[in-house]
């Protein structure tokens, strides 16, 4: 179900779109420090969980134009939670599955994805404990119906996403793109 994503190309070209959309939106309103016109400053990014694509993928960036200023601007992704060398969709489904949301060992996600037990282990804190007390839960968790309780992350997230696999997991995914870029508000969104 999920776990059919990370093989999906016409996913992967989605994501790539949606941050193409994404990059597009913050290279029109200009450079944060002095409104200046961005410029692409697009750089390579050889991301784990990948399902073993050699390729290195392209992290999409912006660099101000404007002499004496070159401020970057690092848009929001669908794609890259951050500075993680994993790819935010198998940083998602390994937390699904992770909470037994597929008849699969943890041995097989490990193997899948390329994942340590240590690497997981953490990304469940990350999920119980760090995402909860980010600026961007603290402001939008009251706008799901009922209540997500940490514990139940990501999977209670997925399960209030209307749609297929792909579609929840894009808006997961979406919804947590605020995280993957300091450069714009000035600070981290945690």
């Amino acid at each position: 179900m999920y776990r059919d994503l990370l093989k999906d190309e016409r996913f992967q070209k989605l994501l790539l779109r949606y941050d193409q959309d994404l990059a597009r939106d913050v290279q029109q309103a200009g450079c944060p420090k002095c409104s200046g016109r961005l410029d692409q400053a697009n750089y390579p990014r050889k991301p784990r969980g990948d399902d073993g694509n050699s390729d290195p993928a392209i992290r999409l960036s912006l660099c101000c134009a404007v002499e004496g200023c070159r401020g970057r601007a690092l848009p929001p992704s669908v794609r890259f939670l951050g500075r993680r060398v994993y790819l935010g969709l198998a940083f998602v489904i390994a937390g699904w599955v992770e909470q037994g949301g597929e008849r699969c060992s943890r041995a097989q996600v490990r193997e899948r994805i390329g994942v340590s037990r240590r690497t997981l282990q953490r990304w469940r804190r990350w999920w119980t404990a760090t995402l909860p007390r980010t600026r961007l839960w603290e402001g939008e968790r009251g706008r799901f119906e009922s209540p997500i309780a940490s514990s139940d992350l990501p999977r209670g997230l997925l399960d209030r996403f209307a749609g297929g696999p792909g579609e929840r997991v894009m808006a997961l995914l979406w919804f947590l793109s605020p995280l993957t870029t300091t450069s714009l508000a000035g600070q981290p969104a945690f």
